[in-house]
């Protein structure tokens, strides 16, 4: 098998040359079909191209065969269908969307060249393939952080451990636990998930144990509780670092013991739920304030899981951004397609809301481009980033109230700037661009008296931004009589 083989099928000889040559230009080999009917099949295997390219192709009896060849294959190659035909092909052959991704033409090298790269990976990395196709539920994306969390939700999903997932909100930490329950023995029984933080604290005890009739006012009849709708399955608390301290201990009881009583009754039931809390909250500093107790901490920290931010894995942004798309699609709220310049913008933003944020901003995008192809200048102002030129059609796009629509003005050329000489060497770009942004955000504190609140409005940039900033350097911040300062 050749890794950088890639097949092209497609009637319009003239589309299939330009591929060819954009494909020769990224390093892979074309194989070019004009017509899968006379294309055999023979002594092929689908392990035989990294990927296969499908543009027009009018005999759909012989299209069907080779789907049907390719599936045989549970490792088989992604198909790129031509985003003109992507849905029709979907929909004649039922293949899986995670296996049949739509590429735009006109191609560009970059947005080619990454689709490639991420299926050299699938032939490279058999196991994670078999991952994938299997649909083994859990967080999306295919960093070192993710892989980690998945590698530990299938530790601890055989064994009834109670489980402890911290992150800051919106990283998905319900999608984690969900995982768990899905890889464990107690699949075929009940998930129940309830929100500490979301249920007044005199009608938690209710929520979660029951109550009987006549326990209170306004209990006319008895009702089951959270823990008995869970009976055999798994019990998600979420924002447990937000229930009361008299609450904690009555699940620490239920922890210790597996019984507990329903409100207004003395008898005790024994109960056969895992437990898996979460939590955006420091608990050992709540455990510091005295707002947590130390005992049920330790009770419920069998097994830590810690979900990363969205900014600390962005290189997960573009699975992510294609699950979101697909989960829109399936709820019926219309399909949108993100440009390649649009997807890099959001690279570029910080992402304080997380997944959440970034699942709001689709949907968002997709009632407001149905159908259509969002570029950078579309995105509302906050995810452009600075050196985004807006199209004049986007400047009509519907906007927040609150959000101004501002066109910025085409950069000066690299003629008319001032050109930086590449050393012969060469440099680390990474580097070499985090370089100047710190010689910037030094200029910027010394000019605002270290302000940062300041610094942030001379950099047009986000003050939590700039915060994110100055712990990603190491710049120190001090507090000082109450003003809120930063220096180098």
């Amino acid at each position: 098998m050749s890794e950088s083989k890639v097949l092209v099928i497609d009637a319009d000889e003239q589309r299939a040359e330009t591929l060819a040559t954009v494909l020769r230009f990224i390093d892979y080999t074309p194989v070019l079909v004009s017509s899968l009917g006379q294309f055999s099949l023979d002594g092929r295997s689908p392990q035989d191209w990294t990927a296969v390219i499908l543009g027009q192709e009018e005999d759909l009896a012989a299209l069907g065969r080779f789907a049907a060849w390719l599936k045989r294959d549970r490792l088989h190659p992604p198909l790129l269908v031509l985003t003109r035909y992507h849905e029709k092909v979907i929909e004649c052959l039922g293949l899986d969307r995670s296996a049949c991704l739509p590429l735009e033409y006109p191609v560009k090298y970059t947005h080619l060249g990454e689709m490639l790269k991420r299926a050299g990976q699938l032939h490279a990395e058999p196991e994670s393939r078999v991952r994938v196709v299997a649909a083994i539920p859990g967080p999306t994306g295919n960093s070192a952080l993710i892989r980690r969390t998945r590698r530990m939700v299938e530790q601890v999903a055989p064994y009834d451990s109670t489980v402890l997932i911290t992150g800051e909100s919106g990283t998905g930490k319900e999608v984690v636990a969900r995982a768990v329950h899905a890889q464990s023995n107690r699949q075929e029984r009940p998930f129940v998930a309830v929100n500490c933080g979301a249920i007044p604290s005199e009608l938690l005890e209710s929520e979660l144990f029951g109550h009987e009739k006549g326990a209170f006012t306004g209990a006319i009849t008895a009702r089951r509780g959270r823990f008995e709708m869970a009976e055999g399955g798994t019990l998600f608390l979420d924002e447990i670092g937000d229930m009361s301290l008299s609450m904690q201990v009555k699940i620490l009881r239920v922890l210790q013991e597996r019984t507990y009583e329903r409100v207004g009754s003395s008898r005790s039931i024994h109960c056969d739920v895992r437990i898996i809390a979460a939590t955006h909250r420091n608990l050992e500093d709540s455990i510091l304030k005295g707002s947590f107790r130390e005992d049920l901490f330790y009770r419920l920290n069998v097994f830590p899981i810690e979900m990363p931010p969205l900014r600390e894995r962005l290189e997960d942004l573009p699975l992510l951004i294609e699950d979101l798309i697909e989960a829109q699609v399936r709820s019926g709220h219309g399909e949108v397609r993100l440009s390649p310049e649009a997807v890099h913008a959001l690279r570029a933003y910080h992402w304080p809301g997380n997944v959440r944020e970034l699942s709001n901003l689709i949907e968002r995008l997709a009632v407001l481009y149905p159908q259509n192809m969002v570029r950078a200048g579309d995105l509302p102002p906050r995810y452009r980033g600075q050196n985004v030129v807006m199209a004049p059609a986007a400047v009509d796009a519907v906007m927040d109230e609150d959000e101004e629509v501002v066109v910025l003005p085409m950069q000066a050329s690299s003629s008319d700037a001032q050109q930086i000489e590449l050393p012969r060497a060469g440099l680390d770009l990474k580097d070499y661009i985090e370089s100047i942004e710190i010689d910037l955000i030094r200029q910027a504190l010394q000019r605002s008296a270290g302000v940062v609140a300041h610094a942030a409005k001379l950099l047009h940039t986000r003050r939590t931004t700039l915060v994110e900033k100055l712990r990603k350097y190491g710049l120190h911040r001090d507090f000082d009589g109450g003003r809120e300062q930063a220096k180098a």
